[in-house]
């Protein structure tokens, strides 16, 4: 196809998905309000690691519901969730959370009146800047398949919430998409459009169910601002629809400081160019170093709150809750191996 009628194509589809898959359609109604300022954590293997009889105590010892000690003792009160397609329900680390269990848990968090964060990764398992795999019963979908199967698949997932009583605040569409989604179709550095077009199937598809629901393009390491603006600038270039943009960024002990002042750089320039609030999706440091990554967390939130105009939004821990070794060898957590919590979580009290 000769690349004139290709962006012709490419434009009556963008029309056609606004007909079809309007904003703004009746649904859930609003979200209950978010919190001026999110201090979050990603709970996602709480539900498989409870499965396998995982319990967790607090740091004078004693056993409590882990959403309870985080509210409570840590002043989280925004939980993460990631969702897969059709995951392996037998692997508790790398799978287990379909549509139905990320609901069950994000009405727990919800009970607890806290914010739910819900994290679609377009596939049967991990999504990452390494990989972004289509979920096997997507393995052969044209494009024109592809987009429905993310606008079903996501409708799907808002609905699985509503019936458990849940809004959430904000969907990830995608995660850590910094070369795209879905490949090879929606990689970014193949086809920006394709890309584009995927994340405004999902944004619109958020949209129809609840319209007050923030959507975010999520991208890794927050401190390489020019991956950011690439694809940030690629997809507006290309006319995708979100609310927000989130970060990662998993600095080391030794060097978090100069990481910490890079990403709020990256994210004030982002706001500047495109007008969009961020939000720091995802943070993480060794569980043996807890004064390190106390402060870590301590100066992200204050430097993130500090932003102007409101625009930063909040800050994620990805999986506190694990403990030393967790999922062949994650260490990154705030739990010990006895059950009682690190001292790096204290960073998000006040």
């Amino acid at each position: 196809m000769k690349t004139g009628n290709r962006t012709m194509v490419f434009a009556m589809l963008i029309l056609l998905s606004s007909l079809l898959y309007p904003f703004g359609s009746v649904g859930l109604g609003a979200a209950s309000a978010a919190p001026a300022f999110a201090k979050g954590a990603d709970i996602s293997w709480v539900a498989g690691m409870e499965a396998q009889g995982m319990t967790w105590k607090d740091k004078k010892g004693v056993r409590r519901d882990i959403l309870q000690i985080l509210r409570d003792d840590y002043q989280i009160n925004s939980v993460r969730i990631r969702v897969w397609v059709n995951p392996d329900m037998k692997d508790y680390a790398s799978g287990y959370m379909n549509a139905e269990k990320a609901a069950e848990l994000a009405q727990r968090a919800k009970k607890l009146g806290m914010s739910v964060m819900l994290t679609l990764h377009y596939s049967d398992s991990w999504a990452d800047p390494g990989q972004q795999n289509k979920p096997y019963a997507w393995r052969n979908f044209t494009f024109t398949q592809l987009m429905d199967a993310v606008w079903s698949h996501t409708v799907y997932v808002m609905n699985t919430m509503k019936s458990k009583g849940v809004t959430p605040d904000w969907v990830q569409i995608g995660n850590e998409t910094n070369n795209g989604m879905l490949w090879e179709d929606g990689k970014a550095s193949v086809n920006m459009k394709n890309y584009a077009w995927l994340v405004n199937t999902g944004n619109n598809a958020v949209k129809s169910v609840s319209s007050s629901t923030k959507t975010i393009v999520h991208l890794a390491n927050g401190d390489n601002g020019s991956v950011l603006n690439w694809n940030i600038g690629g997809l507006i270039d290309n006319g995708a629809q979100f609310d927000l943009i989130g970060l990662s960024l998993y600095p080391s002990p030794s060097d978090w400081q100069g990481k910490v002042d890079q990403t709020i750089t990256n994210a004030n320039s982002l706001i500047a160019k495109y007008g969009k609030g961020i939000v720091i999706s995802e943070i993480g440091m060794e569980y043996n170093e807890p004064a390190a990554s106390k402060a870590f967390i301590s100066a992200i939130k204050t430097k993130v709150r500090n932003i102007g105009g409101g625009k930063g939004t909040g800050v994620f821990y990805w999986e506190p809750a694990a403990t030393p070794g967790y999922n062949q060898g994650y260490n990154k957590g705030a739990w010990q191996a006895d059950g009682k919590p690190t001292s790096a979580l204290e960073g998000f009290v006040n």
